[in-house]
C-alpha cells in the first residue's frame, strides 16, 4: 500500500506529460529545429525543479521510503561517458521521436508500438548493467 504514492505520482506525470503536449512527436521536431520555446521551457522548468530538489534532499539529510539515509554521491566526469551516452541518447530520441518519460505516456495514450520501445529501452539499460564494470571510467 506504501508504493501507492508512487502509482498515482506516476500518473500524475503521465496526465502532465500528455497535456502539456511533450510526448508529442511534433513538439519534439519543432524544438529541434528551433521553431518552438515549447519542449525548452518545460525541460528547463524539469531541470529548474529537479536542482532544487537535489539540493533540498542533501540539505535536510532526506530519508527514502525505507528510512535510509539518502547519499548523492558527485559521478566521476569523463568526456567519452557523455559523449557516449549522448550520442545513444540523442539516436534512440531521433529514431522512436520520444525520450525514455514519454514513452510510457504515449502507451497510456493508446500508441501500442511504443511497448517494442519500451522493451528495447529495458533490454539496453539490462545490457548495460551487465557491461558497466567492464567499460572504462
Amino acid at each position: 500500500m506504501k508504493n501507492l504514492i508512487y502509482i498515482i505520482l506516476g500518473v500524475v506525470f503521465g496526465v502532465t506529460m500528455y497535456k502539456a503536449e511533450t510526448a508529442s512527436w511534433f513538439r519534439i521536431y519543432e524544438m529541434f529545429n528551433f521553431q518552438s520555446f515549447h519542449m525548452y521551457g518545460f525541460i528547463g522548468s524539469a531541470l529548474a525543479v529537479g536542482l532544487i530538489g537535489v539540493q533540498l534532499m542533501k540539505k535536510k539529510e532526506a530519508k527514502d521510503i525505507d528510512g535510509n539515509q539518502i547519499n548523492i554521491q558527485p559521478k566521476t566526469k569523463s568526456i567519452a561517458r557523455y559523449l557516449i551516452g549522448g550520442i545513444f541518447f540523442g539516436l534512440g530520441w531521433a529514431l522512436v521521436g520520444a525520450c525514455p518519460g514519454p514513452i510510457f505516456v504515449l502507451v497510456g495514450a493508446g500508441l501500442y508500438p511504443m511497448l517494442i520501445v519500451i522493451f528495447g529501452a529495458l533490454a539496453g539499460t539490462y545490457l548495460y548493467g551487465i557491461i558497466k564494470d567492464k567499460l572504462p571510467h
